[in-house]
């Protein structure tokens, strides 16, 4: 073999392998999405300073809690007056802006409802009124319409996850939550605890942009430091 083909075949060898680096960075930035991107932070509350920026379906159902680790925001009602026009979570409370398109939400949780199957805290996103909106359900154990991911579009809440895990193992500890939205790609990311791996998928374009909120569909709990990374929405674009 010549010398000329053994270099040839070296930076062939070489490009290939460039390229296979190339496409495995590119796999990773689309699977962490916003994290990689280092999106700026457009909100963030331990909640020590109130909680007038956020705005409940029924604020009787929502206070702020003192707790050794300072205050938090407490959804302490079971079961709210609040009524939603389809089939879908009775305890909401949104943030009143920003809103945002793409984002990374990262919140502190802590689930304090009497252990059940359905045993759960929710996560809203995409809001844009009470009868279209995401929302993500941590569920004690999964079923059709537990453990899941759902978008509620002028109609009963419907799950989109295509991945999802037997359930949230809900204790009287405190967990770490983080949602990624890539809303030009349309995938949802949850984590629960393991930054890592994901516990919930999902692929849907219908809303992309929204509020975001937090919550349950008829249980408890409380939350605490939360950040919110992403892109503002401007409704003049």
């Amino acid at each position: 073999m010549t010398y000329q083909r053994q270099l040839l075949i070296r930076i062939s060898n070489s490009f290939k392998a460039c390229i296979t680096a190339y496409i495995i960075l590119l796999a990773l930035t689309v699977t962490t999405g916003l994290a990689e991107k280092n999106s700026p932070v457009v909100y963030k509350t331990d909640f020590e300073n109130g909680a007038t920026e956020w705005s409940p379906t029924d604020a009787a159902a929502w206070k702020l809690r003192k707790t050794e680790k300072g205050l938090v925001y407490s959804q302490f009602i079971k079961r709210s007056k609040y009524e939603p026009p389809h089939r879908s979570p009775y305890n909401i409370s949104l943030l009143k802006s920003p809103i945002v398109g793409s984002f990374q939400l990262d919140v502190d949780v802590l689930s304090t409802h009497e252990d059940y199957g359905h045993r759960d805290c929710c996560l809203f996103f995409g809001y844009q009124n009470p009868s279209n909106f995401y929302y993500v359900h941590l569920g004690k154990k999964t079923d059709d319409h537990a453990n899941q991911i759902f978008i509620v579009n002028d109609a009963p809440r419907t799950k989109i996850s295509t991945k999802t895990t037997s359930g949230t193992n809900w204790d009287s500890k405190w967990h770490h939550v983080r949602i990624i939205r890539n809303a030009e790609t349309g995938k949802i990311q949850v984590y629960f605890d393991d930054m890592e791996s994901p516990i919930m998928e999902a692929v849907n374009k219908a809303f992309t942009h929204g509020k975001i909120g937090l919550g349950s569909f008829d249980d408890t709990g409380d939350w605490d430091n939360l950040i919110l990374r992403g892109e503002l929405y401007d409704a003049r674009d």
